[in-house]
């Protein structure tokens, strides 16, 4: 679980006071609730993961970071606006802490470009993008439990429905000229994403 520690670095390195404790642990209380079962806390850890190796690379790591812990704080699969949501929930808190507006101006385009309904429009934002989409190139059995918990979070949509939007959801990312918009991404994960992507719509039938 990404701990305290962790949440209250990415505050100080924004330069201001972490919010109460309580803050904390409501946010994580949100990645546990009952109907998720891939945007929980594993995905976070996950992508605090792989955000960690990828440091270097970011301009403003700690409104990444801020953007991260906040990404998914707000999901229902039956909703289009979760990420708008999010955002706006991340808003509120940085404001109750004092982050600049100019920085949270940042954090709010940054989760919304979890979206992924468009190109990333900064350096963070592809690299915040690529940190949310690196379990399309994880190992095999990672990525598979991935695609059972996707399903699993929209149980309540028929079988052939369900199969017909994944199946476009998964070909929109593969025909992509790259899955990845960061050279240590693309390196690191891109065969793999298009190997696991092929193997799914493969699976999900025509």
């Amino acid at each position: 679980m990404p701990n305290l520690e962790r949440w209250q670095s990415t505050w100080t390195g924004l330069g201001v006071l972490p919010p109460a404790a309580g803050v904390h642990a409501a946010l994580i209380a949100r990645y546990a609730e009952p109907h998720r079962r891939y945007h929980t806390v594993q995905h976070l850890d996950e992508c605090f993961a792989r955000l960690d190796d990828a440091r270097a690379v970011a301009e403003h790591i700690h409104e990444i970071e801020l953007a991260l812990w906040f990404h998914d704080a707000v999901y229902d699969p039956r909703r289009p606006d979760n990420e708008a949501q999010s955002a706006a929930l991340a808003r509120a808190e940085g404001v109750g802490a004092g982050v600049p507006a100019s920085v949270l101006a940042r954090v709010d385009s940054l989760i919304l470009a979890t979206r992924h309904d468009a190109s990333p429009a900064t350096p963070d934002a592809t690299l915040l993008v690529d940190v949310d989409l690196a379990i399309l190139g994880a190992p095999v059995d990672r990525f598979d439990e991935y695609e059972q918990q996707v399903r699993a979070e929209y149980a309540w949509v028929p079988g052939l429905i369900f199969r017909r939007k994944r199946r476009e959801i998964l070909e929109g990312f593969l025909s992509r000229p790259r899955v990845y918009g960061t050279e240590a991404f693309h390196a690191k994960f891109e065969d793999a994403a298009r190997a696991n992507l092929s193997r799914s719509i493969v699976a999900l039938g025509g």
